[in-house]
């Protein structure tokens, strides 16, 4: 993933989703803040909670992450206050219950190798209301199309991961599926959002001369962009204590109308 997004649609995606990134974690307050996966993306550099890690659970050198930065980037990140790095497994993270108030996933599910356990790991240490942001492809795009139209080719013999547009590592998850999960571990989706809408071509000058798609496909058919980007807000159904409502037992005080009847009956008797 980190080499394909070297290329000039990766460099295209990654523009996108970066664009995305600093908007969502910049008005997201706490103390810790986590992102799982492509160290590339600096998907934390525009939030300012003072604990940040960035986890991956592959070893990486510094020279794989020599990844310029996108020419639209006017946000860096702060001197003294880098994310930490840290090597774990996505679906055993190092971190205690209700610690984190801010996890990022720039397609962490889809190169996991248990999607659900990463989520549910997600939603273990995320403190209640804390917020996850999750960046994917769309299997229902252009861009889906052509990847499985690469599997296909390959599956007949006729081609290998050349034959493939987008990485060959990982198991994409449709939008629709993932709001299933996420709905299912007490999710709320705050904000859902699709991009990319160029054709998949691999040339830097003809996704230029498409740019005028992603104007036109945010308005007219913006489900079908190549990847998705949403924003979950954890919520907890908690108990709420009232106590012993103690209600004074009002004594039933006999009627005016009953005591009168009653001398009446005796003033009847006595006559």
């Amino acid at each position: 993933m980190g080499s394909w997004l070297q290329t000039p649609p990766g460099r295209y995606l990654l523009a996108w989703e970066q664009d995305r990134l600093d908007h969502a974690v910049t008005d997201a307050f706490g103390f810790h803040a986590l992102q799982l996966g492509l160290p590339e993306v600096e998907a934390l550099r525009a939030n300012r909670m003072p604990h940040r890690w960035v986890a991956s659970n592959t070893l990486y050198t510094p020279e794989s992450l020599a990844l310029p930065p996108p020419l639209d980037s006017q946000i860096t990140t702060q001197p003294g206050v880098e994310p930490l790095s840290l090597h774990c497994e996505f679906d055993a993270l190092p971190f205690p219950n209700a610690s984190v108030d801010l996890v990022v996933l720039p397609h962490a599910l889809e190169l996991a190798r248990d999607p659900h356990q990463t989520l549910r790991e997600v939603e273990r240490v995320l403190v209640p209301e804390g917020r996850v942001v999750i960046a994917g492809f769309n299997p229902a795009s252009l861009w889906g199309l052509r990847q499985r139209a690469g599997h296909a080719k390959r599956g007949m013999g006729l081609g290998r991961d050349q034959s493939l547009y987008l990485p060959s590592a990982g198991d994409f998850i449709g939008y629709w599926r993932l709001r299933d999960w996420l709905r299912l571990l007490s999710f709320e989706v705050e904000s859902g959002r699709f991009g990319c809408w160029r054709p998949p071509l691999k040339s830097e000058a003809w996704l230029e001369r498409f740019d005028w798609m992603d104007r036109v496909g945010d308005r007219w058919w913006p489900v079908l962009g190549s990847v998705y980007f949403v924003v979950a807000v954890k919520r907890v159904r908690g108990m709420r204590l009232v106590g012993l409502v103690r209600k004074e037992k009002r004594a039933l005080r006999g009627a005016p109308a009953v005591v009168a009847n009653r001398q009446r009956e005796r003033a009847n008797l006595e006559r």
